[in-house]
């Protein structure tokens, strides 16, 4: 059996690895230098190679490869599908635009706080398919899924976890409906005895949770959606907050202070990972679901406080590559806020950020490729905005800093993608904590003048 691996990444290298036995394998990238290619192997490079696949009988694609670009006569899968197919564990699995990473963490540390063994797979962990060998039935996967490993899913997790979903990756997906519909194969082919987790009020998560209708017996369309309910909603019999308390059908499991991460879409989330929680184990403990949030402090370049340099708190939140996530960060603080918008384009409408920023009354650092668009949005609306002099991440912590007040903070929280002027959010997300460092060893050797 002849077996491509298309895109020769993370996930690629995890490919590699399951199927290499299992056929002639030949490695696939439209890069012209793929790294750790093993000695030997067959490789197939360079712009154009994912439409040289018509003599293989499986193209393992991998989540970063649009169905769309791959030309082959043969069977495309992925790693997500073989591992939906063959592993014999309850997976929970978490969709949605932004916060995805976060309520997998949540529900990894509460699980592992109770006792339960949890692996972290997929976009935030290692790859689902190097864990298969060891997953036991007895465990849980928690597996965090973007629309691109979910694009051509065959199969859906037991327990389906949906956040919000808003506009994001059309660069990549034609329309947001081809995006939606990549999400619903997370519910699409749940069963009656499965269940589906979905957010208050967002119309795109519901039109995820009843997904599960479009392959539905008529007896199962007439009844209504296979079990699906609304996280942070008390009469759903789900997990909600109540008086500073998360409570669950008038139960006070514990205070919303043992989260260590602001905002309320935060507390959102955690609604949301104990529910998926609860949707499996009935017995967990309130000293365990305490615990489990409060060990659990946060992802790297999500909304992390860096620094306070004269008076000043910096925050991380690089990873906020849409206006939603941009505007959950602004309502995350009561303080005088100044924050650093733009990088390259994923098509998003940033009229509802630009509103967001004059009601809070916050300043805009425009920068990078949408930075020209935000600003003048900026200067229609009224809110004052900065475009620095250069793109150089110290010179925008400069402005950012020069148009602080005391007391305040400053948001990295771009809404945008980063390929314009940084590798990926993880590397804008580094260089902004640098800056930041620099200026507070700037700051300290002037205060001990």
């Amino acid at each position: 059996m002849k077996i491509a691996i298309a895109g020769y990444g993370i996930e690629g290298r995890a490919n590699y690895d399951y199927y290499k036995t299992r056929g002639d394998i030949t490695i696939v990238d439209e890069r012209e230098v793929a790294k750790d290619i093993p000695e030997g192997a067959m490789t197939i490079l360079g712009v154009g190679a994912f439409e040289k696949l018509l003599d293989f009988d499986i193209v393992l694609r991998s989540a970063g490869v649009a169905p769309h670009k791959i030309r082959t006569n043969g069977k495309v899968w992925s790693g997500t599908n073989e591992f939906l197919m063959q592993c014999q564990t309850p997976i929970i699995g978490v969709t949605g635009t932004k916060g995805k990473g976060t309520t997998a963490s949540l529900i990894h540390s509460i699980l592992l706080t109770a006792g339960k063994k949890s692996l972290l797979v997929g976009n935030i962990g290692q790859p689902a398919l190097a864990v298969l060998k060891e997953a036991n039935a007895s465990d849980v996967i928690v597996y965090e899924m973007s629309s691109f490993q979910l694009w051509d899913a065959e199969k859906s997790p037991e327990i389906a976890v949906v956040l919000m979903i808003e506009p994001d990756h059309l660069d990549v997906h034609k329309d947001m409906q081809e995006y939606i519909d990549a999400k619903k194969n997370i519910r699409r082919f749940q069963s009656a005895d499965d269940s589906c987790i979905y957010h208050p009020t967002n119309k795109n998560s519901h039109e995820i949770a009843a997904a599960s209708l479009e392959y539905a017996s008529e007896e199962a369309r007439v009844g209504g959606m296979h079990f699906a309910a609304r996280y942070a909603v008390a009469t759903e019999k789900q997990v909600y907050v109540e008086n500073d308390y998360f409570c669950v059908q008038d139960r006070k499991i514990c205070s919303v202070n043992e989260l260590q991460l602001p905002g309320q879409h935060n507390k959102d989330n955690a609604c949301a990972a104990m529910s998926a929680v609860f949707a499996l184990f009935a017995d967990i403990s309130d000293e365990d679901f305490a615990q489990g949030l409060h060990d659990f402090t946060g992802l790297p370049h999500r909304l992390k406080r860096i620094a306070t340099i004269a008076g000043v708190t910096y925050y991380d939140d690089s990873i906020a590559t849409t206006p939603g996530s941009a505007i959950a960060a602004l309502e995350s603080f009561d303080e005088s806020k100044v924050i650093i918008l733009g990088g390259s384009d994923k098509g998003a409408n940033y009229a509802g950020l630009i509103e967001a920023c004059l009601e809070t009354h916050t300043t805009v650092i425009a920068i990078g490729q949408t930075g020209g668009v935000i600003q003048e949005m900026c200067v229609e609306r009224g809110v004052h905005v900065i475009r620095p002099p250069t793109m150089k991440m110290q010179a925008i912590i400069q402005a950012a800093k020069d148009a602080s007040q005391p007391g305040g903070i400053v948001i990295l929280s771009p809404a945008s993608a980063s390929f314009d002027m940084f590798a990926s959010y993880s590397d804008r997300g580094e260089k902004f904590i640098e800056a930041v460092n620099n200026m507070q060893k700037v700051s300290n050797n002037d205060t001990a003048r």
